[in-house]
């Protein structure tokens, strides 16, 4: 397998070099090293790859975006934070370790306007 073909098959899978060498259960810089023509895939990995070229780009395993910059609306619609928050509304003493565990945080209101 080429270099190229490995360029173009994380094209077809969308996926960056750290998920497709995760996928394979390799480093990221093998992959990019297989890219770059410095090194070349043994017959185990190109067999996987092309595995992954026949599952598609849902055979890539991706990890979550942070939601670190989401907005209320995305925030509000994470079903996690429903679900948080029914435990807190359901167990009186949960509530009271939150609250205890919040103190330690400031309080998005207080902070001065942007």
């Amino acid at each position: 397998m080429a270099p190229e073909d490995i360029k173009k098959l994380r094209q077809e899978l969308g996926c960056t070099a750290r998920e497709l060498a995760g996928a394979l259960g390799i480093e990221q810089e093998t992959v990019l090293a297989w890219e770059r023509g410095d090194l070349f895939p043994t017959k185990r990995f190109v067999e996987m790859m092309e595995e992954l070229r026949r599952k598609g780009p849902e055979a890539i395993p991706r990890k979550k975006k942070k939601q670190a910059n989401a907005s209320p609306l995305q925030v509000l619609a994470d079903p996690e934070l429903w679900r948080l928050f029914r435990k807190l509304l359901s167990h009186p003493e949960l509530r009271s370790a939150a609250l205890k565990l919040a103190d330690a945080y400031p309080d998005p209101t207080d902070a001065p306007p942007a």
